[in-house]
């Protein structure tokens, strides 16, 4: 058994869609980034990654390769979970948090845990999604962008 840790943090930036786990949410900023920016997976890869001693994502997929500007997230986290099988590691569970203010992502987070499992081919039990605010403190408390943290467990 290995466990990793993931994080990840966004700025909002006009223009820009907000995707979370892979889902398009109604916000009026998105967050800043040279891919989707989803905070949420971009935590879920690095824990991955972290726990079968992969390196990160920033080694796997650089924020200067222009194949990647504005690719989903789920894609990349597809790439991720050939390169832990071909490392001889199995997914056992994923427990992630959002940290934001707004908007709220309780209405969206069974379909996030669906298409997180299904680019992972893993089922939905085996992932769990929170979200928190930081009480108005610090940048995501100032609404400013949105963090996530996720530790993985591998086999």
């Amino acid at each position: 058994m290995r466990a990793g840790i993931g994080y990840d943090i966004h700025a909002f930036e006009k223009g820009r869609k907000l995707v979370l786990g892979g889902v398009e949410i109604e916000n009026e900023l998105g967050l800043g980034g040279h891919s989707d920016a989803d905070v949420l997976v971009h935590s879920i890869m690095d824990a991955l990654l972290g726990a079968a001693g992969l390196d990160d994502i920033g080694i796997h997929f650089p924020n200067d390769d222009k194949k990647y500007r504005n690719i989903s997230s789920l894609i990349l986290l597809d790439e991720v979970r050939k390169n832990i099988e071909s490392a001889g590691f199995e997914i056992i569970n994923i427990d992630s948090v959002v940290i934001l203010e707004a908007p709220r992502i309780a209405p969206y987070v069974t379909i996030m845990k669906k298409k997180i499992a299904e680019a992972l081919m893993i089922e939905e039990s085996r992932i769990n999604i929170k979200a928190t605010t930081s009480e108005g403190m610090g940048f995501c408390g100032r609404n400013e962008g949105a963090a996530a943290q996720s530790i993985a467990l591998l086999q």
